[in-house]
């Protein structure tokens, strides 16, 4: 009960806040390097009909190392490549919070960080660092798939809450996908967020002084700042609060089947 405690959910979500700012501020320090993301650049000797870009080698290469190591057994971590190898040591046990799913958005995830996001949030130049631009977008891709894939476990609180029970049961009988939607919506909380996160950028992407001072006027502070403000808060506003919902509803869609059926890859 206390792994779909709402508090409990809402604080992890709020550390995921400050894992991907740090993130994309570590990102915004290289250029955009546009031949990472390109398809077919590279031949690599461990496997030559490899067709991806480099990045998606880079990300394939360390979710196998991952996996082995039994990362994504973890009922909170979707890996974006398929095939990956078992795990070489015996997997934890986690209690069985959520309706069995295979439901993972990576795909679109990928898309939006390279085609809005990276380009937005780098110099349009080549500055020859792909290795450190590769490790980088693993580490952005990574903490933000995270973040709204935990999209399951809220959606399963919320399902849990004996009075709103009998409308979710309700909505999901007759298909009614926008009415889950809207049962799941708080638009408070979505305020609320979106404040925090322009508040969070603005301080976290300034030096800190010796003597702790920081300025909270954008205007001003732009000019030092480490990353787009607007940036961050159009991210989560335009990309991840729509595909977290579309997780949750999607979980919902299938927490009364037996099983038998799942969504995969949205």
């Amino acid at each position: 009960e206390d792994a779909v405690s709402l508090e409990k959910l809402r604080n992890t979500l709020i550390r995921l806040e400050d894992t991907i700012i740090f993130a994309l501020i570590e990102r915004a320090q290289f250029s955009h390097n546009k031949l990472v993301y390109e398809p077919g650049k590279y031949k690599y000797k461990d496997c030559e009909d490899f067709e991806g870009s480099f990045l998606e080698y880079f990300l394939r290469e360390s979710e196998r190392v991952h996996a082995k190591m039994g990362r994504y057994c973890s009922p909170d971590e979707y890996p974006f490549t398929e095939h990956l190898p078992d795990p070489i040591i015996p997997p934890l046990e986690y209690p069985p919070i959520l309706k069995q799913n295979n439901i993972n958005v990576n795909a679109k995830i990928m898309e939006f960080y390279i085609n809005c996001i990276v380009p937005s949030l780098c110099a349009m130049d080549d500055d020859k660092n792909y290795g450190s631009v590769a490790t980088r977008d693993v580490t952005c891709l990574q903490s933000i798939s995270q973040r709204i894939h935990y999209g399951k476990f809220v959606a399963e609180a919320k399902f849990r809450d004996p009075n709103l029970q009998p409308k979710y049961i309700e909505h999901i009988k007759s298909r009614d996908s926008k009415a889950i939607e809207e049962l799941l919506t708080n638009k408070k909380v979505e305020e609320d967020l979106l404040k925090r996160l322009k508040r969070k950028a603005l301080i976290y992407g300034q030096d800190i002084t010796e003597t702790g001072d920081f300025n909270l006027d954008a205007e001003h502070a732009s000019k030092h700042l480490k990353i787009n403000v607007d940036l961050v808060v159009e991210m989560y506003e335009k990309w991840i609060i729509p595909l977290t919902k579309e997780v949750e509803v999607a979980y919902l869609l299938e927490r009364l089947d037996d099983g038998t059926k799942f969504h995969t890859n949205l």
